[in-house]
């Protein structure tokens, strides 16, 4: 494709050019995100700052390590990671907050994506919808061993991603509501743990650009427990799915280095 950047070494969205980024991507949907993750790598740079995507690089074990921001949603997403596969990335692990479903899934909780449900509107111009969006399994296992050193309660499997963050929260006041609704409840009877945004595409996009992804998000509340009369306090730090993520990425760089 054309590439409309004035500068052609850098990518039009990220403005990111080849050399400026890991191989290892730490993805935030949060712009603001970005500088509070950096600061867990050695000697982080502000590499680009352009529409929702802020890029840092630093290093872990030696290893150079990025983190981008991606926006909200699904087209973004795609943006970002379709681009830094452009400049040498090939491991991507999605960090955000999400939202609980599963009643035993409480307010603090990390759930680690292991597939998802293909709500989203981008991943269909990628793939037909019965091409399941699956994490891959070795960034899965790093998360789930980073979160049990880190002593912090998990969940593993599949995740709600969709385009309408108020369908979700309000389906009634929808048109379509009558869909939004039915198929709510059909999740949750197959055990759905948490609504978010982002990691059903990520992991159709990476699928098809032969990239690892993985996904984990910390859960600021459930829905599902307030209505049941459950406590459901709202929780908005994300430091600990932070900490997994970079755990999980320098468990990633040893055993990609066979140590």
């Amino acid at each position: 494709m054309i590439n409309y950047s004035t500068d052609k070494e850098r990518q039009y969205h990220i403005q990111v050019a080849p050399g400026e980024a890991g191989r290892y991507v730490i993805m935030p949907g949060d712009p603001k995100r970005c500088r509070l993750i950096a600061e867990y790598l050695d000697n982080p740079v502000l590499i680009a700052d352009s529409r929702e995507y802020i890029t840092y690089t630093g290093f872990l074990e030696g290893e150079k390590v990025s983190v981008t921001s991606t926006g909200i949603g699904g087209p973004s997403a795609a943006i970002a990671m379709e681009e830094l596969v452009k400049v040498g990335a090939d491991t991507f692990i999605r960090i955000g907050t999400c939202g609980g479903m599963s009643l035993d899934v409480k307010s603090g909780d990390v759930v680690i994506a292991s597939g998802a449900i293909r709500m989203d509107g981008t991943s269909k111009e990628y793939v037909p919808v019965e091409f399941p969006a699956v994490a891959d399994i070795q960034v899965v296992n790093s998360l789930i061993n980073s979160a049990k050193g880190l002593n912090q309660p998990y969940h593993v499997g599949v995740v709600q991603c969709k385009d309408s963050f108020y369908g979700q929260h309000s389906p009634e006041t929808k048109p379509a509501g009558y869909e939004l609704i039915n198929k709510w409840e059909a999740w949750i009877r197959c055990g759905c743990l948490a609504s978010e945004m982002e990691s059903a595409t990520l992991f159709i996009v990476g699928s098809y650009l032969r990239a690892r992804v993985g996904s984990v998000c910390i859960v600021m509340a459930n829905q599902e427990r307030e209505k049941a009369g459950l406590e459901n306090p709202v929780v908005h730090d994300t430091d600990m799915a932070i900490r997994v993520a970079v755990a999980a990425v320098t468990r990633l760089i040893k055993e990609d280095k066979g140590e």
